[in-house]
This record gives C-alpha cells, sequence and structure tokens, in this order.
C-alpha cells in the first residue's frame, strides 16, 4: 500500500453514485475543495455513523464550499439503500473493482479477528482546487471524523 500523502496530486476519477450518475472528481473540484473519504462497508455500524456524521455536517461543510465524497466496493443498489436509510445528502461512489482505492493507496492487507484478507483502510483526503492532497485525514474515530475535519477547516 503506498498511500497518497499531502503535496500529492489526487487521482482524478468518475465514478456512479448511489443514483446511478457518473460523478467526476475534476468537475467536482470546479466548486471548491473536496473530502474524499473511504470506508469499507455500508450499512456496518462504523460506516454509518461516519456518513451521518458528514450528513449532519453537510450545511457547515457548504459553508466552507467543501463537497464530500465517500468510496467504497459496494455496488451502486446497495449504496442507493444505504443513502435512503440513512437520507445521505452527499454522493456515495461505487469502486467495485477498488481501482480508485488503490490509486489512493487506501486498498491493502488488513487483519480482523486472526484473519488476514484485502479491503479499503479508513482513509480521507483533502483535495485543493489545484488536485493536491492538502491533508490527510488518517487518526480519527468513526464517530468524530466530521469534527476532525471540520475542525482542520476551520484552522486552516
Amino acid at each position: 500500500m503506498n498511500t497518497l500523502i499531502k503535496g500529492d496530486s489526487a487521482p482524478l476519477f468518475e465514478l456512479k453514485n448511489q443514483d446511478d450518475q457518473l460523478i467526476s472528481l475534476s468537475q467536482c473540484l470546479e466548486q471548491g475543495p473536496v473530502l474524499v473519504y473511504f470506508y469499507p462497508k455500508a450499512s456496518t455500524p462504523g460506516c454509518t455513523v461516519q456518513a451521518c456524521g458528514l450528513r449532519d455536517s453537510k450545511e457547515e461543510l457548504n459553508t466552507l464550499n467543501v463537497t464530500v465524497l465517500g468510496i467504497s466496493p459496494d455496488p451502486v443498489p446497495k449504496l442507493s439503500r444505504f443513502a435512503e436509510k440513512q437520507e445521505l445528502n452527499f454522493s456515495i461512489l461505487s469502486d467495485e473493482d477498488h481501482a480508485i482505492a488503490d490509486a489512493f493507496g487506501v486498498w491493502g492487507e488488513k487483519k480482523f479477528m486472526g484473519k488476514i484478507y484485502d479491503g479499503i483502510h479508513r482513509l480521507s483526503f483533502l483535495i485543493g482546487q489545484d488536485g493536491k492532497v492538502s491533508h490527510v485525514f488518517n487518526k480519527f474515530k468513526t464517530k468524530e471524523h466530521h469534527d476532525v475535519v471540520l475542525n482542520h477547516l476551520k484552522d486552516a
């Protein structure tokens, strides 16, 4: 796993969201900075808490011109159910072949209850309008992710 760091150029991508619409990072960057957050699996407890925190912070993120894009290896129909059930107000994107997760360096070996497997590491990247990573969020609890992001944005 070779995770992107501050100053790296973010890989440009187009992925389908929960509404089966193609979302492009380059188009989102035209509006302002983009928070790209990777999460392992829709509708699991940690991922739900993280997504709902961002949902509830959307108004504040909007005032900072930050677009939120969540990415997981889930198929579009599963994302659609997750977004509808949790009333998500931002795009969550399907990266079934984990090509984008690979490009960001968040796909790799994980261990859980003695089992080793490949999966997404929960990391978030703030991408500036110049297309470069301006900050990597790698130390947070899922329930505090939105606060960590907002505090960074306010201090920047």
